[in-house]
């Protein structure tokens, strides 16, 4: 996929576990880790937002694309 997530270097760099970003922002472990993964088809802007004020962080930081 041309659309790499680079959440889980995020959550690193901020010293935060999968669960307690899930929790704060009001998703489910499992669906968060379908969007680390990168198989998710689509993000509702409401989560990305949620996302990008949980960890500080840009859009950018988050999600990068790459020509194939």
């Amino acid at each position: 996929m041309a659309i790499i997530v680079n959440l889980d270097v995020i959550l690193a760099k901020r010293k935060m576990r999968s669960k307690e970003l899930a929790e704060t922002i009001g998703i489910t472990t499992a669906n968060l880790s379908v969007l680390k993964s990168g198989k998710a088809k689509a993000i509702r802007f409401s989560t990305l937002e949620a996302i990008c004020k949980a960890l500080d962080c840009q859009p950018a930081d988050i999600l990068e694309y790459q020509k194939d």
